[in-house]
């Protein structure tokens, strides 16, 4: 190993992030990505950025913290938002991609540089004295879990997070399901399977009798509250699914011109419109109780499944006692952590964490310091989230939202409008941040 190349293990979201911010200030990257020698339990390709547990990046609207994180990101010349916007397919305010086109836009990006080395192999062994990038992301194998858990001196923490079924759109009965996006925003494009009152109880007594994939003796479930399963869910009580994934507000039924009592959404898998994920369905039902439960589901009577759901173990490390703020190991320099292993949950969340390793990677390598993102923006607050002190006692994983940012101090105005406030003063201090950075 050259001791002037960074390393960077894992080519998921973050990887492929921290090696794009590298190799556009002209350092060279080694990324190890273990695929497909060593698949883990939720990955099928050996694509670089491989999407597993949806193919949306939530919402793309101004006035969400998710499109903030997104917006600040294309301003910092994000590789994963860029190629997310290039392969786009509808879904109303939310930017959701095609799979496929999404991972092979990523690796062409990497791979048109010449300093961009891509070897697929399982490392075992930490390097100790180059600089390093951990991205192995939520699903680390075994092997080098247990060789980051030596590292750190301490065990990790984990949870367990559940994947939502795929179903082909040609099996999906038209006649009994209608187009719409919930609260009318943006182009229709989500299926919505209407239920009555009747339908959602028999539903979700189905569900909750359901035969599910039994616990290894060495599994302690300790689901993502921002994920759970459907079936989770619904043991909550009779209408948590009906306020919850299940929804109907919004959604009027042109052909009954009513509310149904609950609705099932259907969103794009790809651009061809072939592929539909069913919203919030996570779950751990065996893959026979999947097909004859969601079949009661009105329009899917005879869905075909092309992926079924299924689950799969989070890990992540205790960052606040472990990193500094700029994602290094408090007691070896050299190894930086990124993505979801951080302890932050989502996409974009994990790219965001892996552009700003990559960028402290680049400023130390150059003998410069990369200045902190402010807090008031989305970026920084979740930084400061995974990083600081405040944050150890109790840390569990956690998506961006408003309440990361810092306080804004204003009147009492209506959410949409403090929101688009909380979106405008970030950008701002992000303008003002990348101008006092010698940023390219």
């Amino acid at each position: 190993m050259n001791p002037a190349e960074v390393i960077i293990i894992g080519g998921g979201l973050a990887g492929c992030e921290a090696a794009w911010q590298l190799l556009r200030r002209g350092h060279a990257v080694r990324m190890y990505e273990m695929r497909p020698q060593n698949f883990s339990p939720a990955h099928k390709t050996a694509n670089l950025a491989e999407l597993v547990c949806s193919n949306s990046l939530k919402s793309n609207s101004p006035d969400n913290a998710h499109g903030l994180l997104k917006e600040e990101m294309r301003r910092l010349h994000s590789l994963i938002i860029n190629s997310a916007d290039k392969t786009a397919v509808p879904a109303g305010s939310a930017l959701a991609v095609d799979r496929a086109l999404f991972a092979r836009e990523i690796e062409e990006k990497l791979k048109s540089y010449k300093n961009f080395f891509l070897e697929r192999a399982e490392v075992k062994t930490i390097p100790q004295n180059s600089p390093t990038i951990i991205a192995t992301g939520p699903l680390t194998s075994d092997a080098m879990a247990r060789e980051i858990t030596t590292l750190l001196d301490s065990s990790y923490l984990y949870f367990y997070d559940a994947i939502s079924p795929i179903v082909e759109a040609d099996s999906i009965n038209m006649n009994k399901v209608y187009r719409a996006s919930r609260y009318g925003k943006g182009a229709p494009d989500y299926l919505n399977c209407p239920l009555s009152e009747e339908e959602y109880k028999y539903f979700r007594k189905e569900l909750l009798g359901g035969r599910k994939v039994a616990a290894k003796s060495f599994e302690d479930a300790k689901y993502f509250e921002g994920c759970l399963p459907v079936e989770v869910l619904a043991a909550r009580g009779e209408n948590t699914l009906a306020f919850g994934p299940m929804k109907p507000v919004g959604l009027i039924n042109p052909r009954t011109g009513a509310i149904p009592y609950a609705v099932v959404q259907l969103r794009r898998e790809n651009s061809a419109g072939t592929l539909l994920n069913l919203v919030g369905f996570q779950t751990k039902l065996t893959w026979p109780e999947q097909r004859r439960i969601f079949r009661l589901i009105p329009g899917l009577e005879n869905a075909r499944f092309a992926r079924y759901g299924s689950i799969h173990r989070n890990t992540f490390i205790h960052s606040p006692s472990l990193l500094t703020s700029s994602l290094q190991l408090k007691n070896n320099e050299n190894i930086f952590f990124a993505g979801q292993i951080t302890g932050v949950e989502g996409y974009t969340e994990s790219a965001a964490i892996g552009l700003l390793a990559g960028l402290n990677a680049a400023y130390i390598i150059e003998g410069k310091k990369l200045n902190l993102p402010p807090t008031q923006t989305a970026i920084g607050a979740l930084l400061h989230y995974i990083t600081s002190p405040e944050s150890a006692h109790g840390f569990q994983p956690m998506n961006i939202n408003w309440g990361l940012l810092d306080t804004l101090m204003v009147k009492k105005l209506k959410k949409r409008d403090k929101n688009i406030l909380y979106a405008n003063r970030a950008l701002q201090f992000l303008n003002y941040w990348i101008k006092n950075q010698y940023w390219d």
